[in-house]
């Protein structure tokens, strides 16, 4: 299975949007606090329409706990800061695609953190 994870999201429709991809691919999505909206909101459950129950959610306290727990296989920062391009990748079951904060991206730290091959 592949992991979506979304480092402290803002917008909630965005993340709406994403629970609804999750549901139609399969991926288990995986959120990082703090969020920028409540679960209930209106806007995130419009855009994910009736798919939160066939979503496979789960909201984490920060990136570490996420690590420990889940262990992806491997993780990609996307970022437009990125190295890499994804057509350049052979993706694999157990890796994980995360996104930051849509108006700020991944702080430079998680950034820093990841070879340059991983975003």
């Amino acid at each position: 299975m592949i992991h979506i994870l979304l480092f402290q999201p803002e917008i909630p429709p965005n993340t709406g949007n994403v629970i609804r991809l999750a549901a139609n691919t399969g991926c288990q999505l995986h959120l990082v606090e703090p969020l920028g909206f409540s679960m209930e909101e209106k806007g995130l459950r419009r855009a994910g329409l009736d798919y939160h129950e066939f979503a496979k959610v789960k909201i984490w306290p920060d990136i570490d706990h996420f690590k420990k727990t889940v262990a992806p296989k491997r993780i990609f920062a996307l970022s437009t800061k990125g190295k890499s391009y994804y057509h350049q990748v052979n993706f694999e079951d157990g890796d994980c695609f995360m996104f930051g904060p849509e108006t700020r991206g991944l702080p430079s730290d998680i950034l820093e953190s990841f070879h340059l091959s991983r975003y």
